[in-house]
């Protein structure tokens, strides 16, 4: 079993006036695959850093299985570490870069052939085993830089946004092959990443983290569907926040509630938190691509009017922005479907998937 947790861990510069990380508690359960999510300067590879011991708290403490190493060395913590630079030393071969660790603790070397074997077969590296860094591809040293981590056996896994500099086909891959390892080693992992799409996919819950602060944590579903602050909502997919007050209460339990649009008379049935479900509370409407859909003849919940006021050819889909009175959101069409600005439509947005974040 291992067990992470920071307790009233907190981190500033120039006396106070940047929070790099205040976290009250934050428990990353054993064989979790655990994600640091937010943009540049959220806190979240400050948080990795103090887990790791590269960065000291100005207070707090950070526990593994209950033990306190807030003190502790980096090299005594038993974690392993992959970075952004995948950090491979250009002299050595794959075999040594995977070794290195190793060495340094003096395994035998009849051992070490044998943990290097394991760990290059379930990276499926082991072709390139006497090749040096310069000769392999960027998915390849990143493979190389697991490697090296798993193969001392470490407590947990620490990854700092180790996909960032890949290509966008080769991200998707090794995405799969990180979240095969997870689970096939069973270990306890935290996972770096400002890409949304990669959090959501590879991680069993999700702190988002904003201003040094977690804004929510959860499952990858309850962030993506249920986002507690605007700033959640508004991060996590392409979300546009249309402001609205609460005008009738549907399902007072489930939090079904009516929102009158600002500076309209439009109005739409959205689900909301339930502490949050009163009258005349100001809401944001988080209006996502998939909950916007052409209305059909038949009799559909949230139907208004909008207009068309540009148009996109993506390939696979047509994307359009639609002026809904005088906000603008996005509806995504099959390219059959042609239509032209200026032009005036009726939509229907999701009821069930249509979320109101209190407005803070």
């Amino acid at each position: 079993m291992v067990k992470i947790e920071l307790v009233d861990v907190y981190k500033g510069y120039y006396g106070g006036k940047v929070v790099a990380a205040e976290i009250p508690y934050l428990e990353i359960r054993d064989r979790e695959f655990f994600g640091l999510l937010g943009p540049s300067g959220s806190g979240k590879t400050t948080t990795l850093r103090i887990i790791a011991g590269l960065t000291m708290p100005d207070r707090g403490k950070v526990l593994i299985d209950g033990e306190d190493i807030t003190y502790v060395p980096p090299e005594k913590r038993g974690l392993g570490m992959v970075f952004q630079s995948w950090a491979l030393f250009p002299h050595l071969t794959v075999y040594e870069n995977i070794a290195f660790g190793l060495r340094l603790k003096k395994v035998p070397d009849d051992e070490i052939s044998r943990k290097v074997k394991w760990a290059a077969e379930l990276l499926r590296i082991e072709e390139l085993l006497d090749r040096y860094p310069y000769q392999l591809s960027g998915g390849q040293q990143q493979r190389v830089a697991v490697a090296r981590a798993i193969v001392v056996e470490p407590r947990a896994l620490l990854f700092d946004e180790p996909l960032s500099n890949l290509d966008a086909k080769l991200r998707e891959q090794v995405r799969f092959e990180l979240s095969r390892l997870q689970k096939e080693l069973g270990i306890t992992s935290i996972y770096v990443t400002h890409d949304q799409a990669e959090a959501l996919v590879m991680c069993d819950r999700i702190a988002v983290m904003n201003k040094g602060r977690i804004e929510q944590l959860g499952t990858p579903e309850e962030i993506y569907s249920s986002p507690a602050t605007p700033f959640v909502a508004e991060f996590m997919g392409v979300t546009t926040l249309i402001p609205g007050n609460i005008i009738e209460v549907l399902n007072p339990s489930a939090g079904i509630v009516r929102v009158q649009i600002e500076n309209s008379d439009i109005t739409l049935v959205a689900r909301t938190r339930v502490e949050k479900a009163s009258l005349g509370n100001p809401v944001l409407l988080a209006v996502r691509p998939e909950l916007v859909e052409l209305a059909s003849g038949g009799e559909q919940t949230n139907v208004v009017e909008a207009k068309i006021l540009a148009s996109s050819y993506l390939g696979d889909h047509m994307e359009y922005i639609l002026g809904l009175g005088e906000y603008q959101t996005r509806l995504r069409t099959s390219t059959s479907i042609r239509l032209q600005p200026g032009e005036k439509v009726r939509i229907t947005l999701d009821a069930k998937r249509l979320f109101a974040v209190p407005r803070q």
